[in-house]
């Protein structure tokens, strides 16, 4: 914690040294979450070198530096949702073959993901953010900036959406 204040206290002076070491010490999270978002590795790492752009014009913003992992978290959160919500989507057919390689074999995680796409966004969200990245209530609460509550309440909702979707579809194959 003294060593994230000094690092921190450092970049915002102007330390490109300090604020690489931030970053470095979280690249596989800010990679991970967005994955999430993103769904595919290129826009991935797209995403994340816009947020350490971002981090770097604007870390002499951030107040309380022992928030900086929240802080950059919730900007690489918002740089997704931007670039989702700007883009036409055009994906390299080698981004297709790789990925298609990589998550062969992961059948459960196909089933989950046609599942999730039945939800709204911000259920989406909650899931992936819980059960993906493994987050807990209140990191959830502060990267989204939303309620704890709202957290609990949207993961309940989704959980039961997916339960009720999941137990149709197999009720149905039965039949």
């Amino acid at each position: 914690m003294v060593e994230l204040k000094y690092l921190v206290k450092k970049a915002k002076k102007g330390d490109k040294e300090a604020l690489l070491q931030l970053i470095l010490q979280e690249k596989d999270n800010y990679y991970r979450l967005a994955y999430v978002y993103m769904k595919n590795q290129v826009d991935s790492e797209d995403v994340v070198q816009d947020m350490i752009i971002t981090l770097y014009n604007s870390i002499k913003s951030l107040r309380k530096e022992d928030k900086f992992y929240s802080w950059s978290k919730t900007i690489l959160v918002n740089l997704c949702k931007k670039n989702l919500g700007n883009r036409n989507r055009v994906v390299p057919m080698e981004s297709i073959e790789n990925e298609a390689v990589e998550f062969s074999g992961r059948e459960d995680r196909m089933d989950l993901d046609y599942y999730l796409g039945s939800l709204g966004e911000n259920h989406q969200e909650v899931i992936r953010l819980r059960y993906y990245l493994d987050m807990d209530y209140k990191a959830i609460s502060e990267l989204l900036q939303i309620p704890l509550g709202t957290v609990k309440s949207r993961l309940n909702a989704a959980t039961d959406k997916l339960r009720s979707a999941i137990g149709e579809e197999n009720y149905n194959e039965q039949s």
